[in-house]
């Protein structure tokens, strides 16, 4: 054997255990930019989950939003129903000074903390329209009744005694003409209530008591 030959392989042992440790320390260098790596796609994973969902919440709202207007617009029309059946059934009465079944009272009655009459409205007249369920009542906006002095017992709607020249034309209301309130109760889908009232006159109804005083 060559004098020369241990050093020699005692070199080539030392650059191995070199380069074995120069790998241990790149190793955890490795290991750490793996973790750095996952860290952000979690948080950008994350960032996107709650981007989707915040994008299902928004157009759950449109579309719950979209419902509700459909619904309220429903439900206004189907008060209509109700408000001209209450004006007709008005103007029909024989005497509006004497109330009339479970729908027209000849006084104003007396109202709930939301300013709709309380009365039983589970008695009042039903018109179904679809599925909509719509109750109305009728009550004269005087506080007495029999009515003497329409100015001060009543609400009037004050008109100008002005007669139409066109033959076929409407009657124009008399003046101090009584004003009569109907409200609606409109029952629809998913337990929603509309609340409609309205002011109207019979067109025909007289002055109490002659003459309005000056």
């Amino acid at each position: 054997m060559s004098p020369y030959s241990q050093p020699q392989a005692g070199a080539a042992a030392s650059l191995r255990r070199g380069a074995r440790t120069i790998a241990a320390r790149r190793h955890p260098a490795r290991r750490a930019q793996r973790g750095v790596t996952i860290l952000v796609v979690l948080i950008l994973m994350s960032v996107m989950v709650l981007g989707g969902m915040a994008l299902a919440r928004v157009t759950e709202i449109g579309t719950l939003a979209t419902g509700n207007n459909a619904t309220r617009e429903a439900s206004l029309q189907a008060s209509e129903v109700g408000i001209n059946t209450a004006y007709a059934e008005t103007r029909a009465l024989a005497s509006e000074e004497v109330n009339s079944g479970t729908w027209y009272w000849a006084t104003t009655q007396a109202a709930d903390a939301n300013g709709m009459p309380n009365v039983a409205w589970a008695n009042a007249p039903e018109v179904v329209v679809g599925s909509y369920s719509v109750r109305y009542i009728v009550e004269r906006m005087c506080n007495v009744a029999p009515v003497t002095d329409t100015l001060r017992q009543c609400l009037v709607r004050q008109v100008p005694q002005v007669s139409s020249s066109r033959v076929g034309a409407d009657e124009v209301d008399p003046p101090n003409t009584r004003q009569f309130r109907i409200t609606v109760r409109v029952l629809g889908p998913k337990d929603t209530e509309t609340w409609v009232q309205t002011l109207v006159s019979k067109g025909s109804a007289s002055v109490a008591g002659g003459v309005p005083p000056p």
